[in-house]
């Protein structure tokens, strides 16, 4: 048994193996740590570059592109650790990366899983979007990081070199309890991708286990490597799946006010793109809520997997404001601003 399993999910990114692969194999050295490729169907020549370049490393082949939910879920399940560290292809590992990450795991038993410090490749001063220093939700669903609200990243200037509990980890780069993702059911498949790691710390929370952002070791993830941030569907995937996380994990005395609010907001956001003149966003945005509505029934289903809190609140972690209000109507833009601060580090 390997304690800890480097899971990278592949799909059509050989240019990524060929710049990054080599690097995290010559910089994950720690004892019973293994390097591992999950392919998902690849249409390039991936799997003959794994196969002449890097022999040694086990590759597990999938049968379809089952995006990094499914992909990632059908993978893990055929690999025996204690953790699994989920990384992009699209990220840059520096040395001794993987033990900051299983040590805080070690001594940390009701630890679901954590990231470290994201930055961004093309910017290496500057925090990644997808993650940064950690991640949270408000009330309504949107995502933001310590390191970046909405579009404004910030600098890493040494303000979030704290450990702390976080809502989310970045799928980018997360280590995950086998143990407890197991538990949890891991990811849902039906989001295929985006928002997935999200759904999955909100359920771990619910079942009592905790989320942490552990700042000693830096990557650097180039991002929009699968999908253009500007992807038509990539804003489907984003607005589809956060409405249907809030369906899943809400208590359910909240569920329809909140949808209700969302899909406000979400309609002022779809006449912004109209305005940008990005018809095909504006089409991704009613498009989510059509198929949203589609899976009403199964979600109600799939709550029973990992049952939210029966109480009124949510996870001590989600902010019960809007960063909307936050970010657009108070010029808030940086974490560090918000008036909201969650007082539970982890020292």
């Amino acid at each position: 048994m390997t304690k800890t399993a480097v899971v990278i999910l592949n799909w059509n990114g050989k240019k990524f193996l060929e710049k990054f692969l080599g690097e995290v194999v010559v910089n994950t050295t720690a004892r019973d740590t293994e390097v591992i490729v999950a392919d998902n169907n690849s249409t390039d020549d991936s799997l003959d570059f794994l196969k002449n370049n890097f022999p040694s490393i086990r590759v597990i082949t999938l049968s379809s592109n089952y995006g990094y939910a499914g992909g990632y879920n059908r993978a893990l399940f055929q690999i025996d650790a204690d953790y699994y560290i989920l990384l992009n292809s699209d990220i840059s590992v520096g040395t001794n990366w993987t033990e900051p990450l299983t040590l805080f795991m070690d001594m940390n038993p009701r630890a679901g899983a954590c990231q470290p410090r994201i930055r961004s490749y093309g910017q290496p001063a500057h925090f990644e979007y997808a993650g940064a220093a950690g991640g949270y939700i408000d009330r309504y669903g949107y995502p933001f990081c310590r390191g970046r609200i909405f579009d404004t990243v910030e600098e890493d200037t040494g303000q979030y070199n704290d450990k702390a509990e976080v809502f989310w980890a970045s799928g980018a780069c997360m280590i995950v309890r086998a143990s407890a993702f197991k538990e949890c059911h891991g990811f849902d498949d039906t989001f295929f991708a985006h928002m997935e790691e999200i759904d999955l710390c909100w359920r771990m929370q619910n079942a009592g286990y905790s989320v942490h952002y552990v700042p000693e070791p830096v990557v650097y993830h180039v991002g929009g490597g699968t999908l253009a941030y500007n992807s038509p569907f990539k804003i489907y995937l984003n607005f589809r799946n956060s409405l249907m996380m809030l369906a899943k994990n809400l208590p359910e005395s909240r569920v329809k006010r909140t949808i209700f609010v969302r899909q406000i907001f979400d309609g002022v956001a779809a006449l912004a793109f109209l305005f940008k003149g990005g018809l095909p966003a504006v089409k991704a945005v009613f498009k989510a809520h059509r198929d949203f509505r589609k899976e009403r029934s199964n979600i109600v289903t799939r709550r029973n997997m990992t049952p939210p809190c029966d109480s009124y609140d949510s996870p001590h972690t989600m902010m019960n404001k809007s960063i909307l209000f936050e970010y657009y109507f108070n010029n808030r833009k940086k974490y560090t601003e918000l008036k909201w601060h969650l007082h539970t580090e982890t020292r």
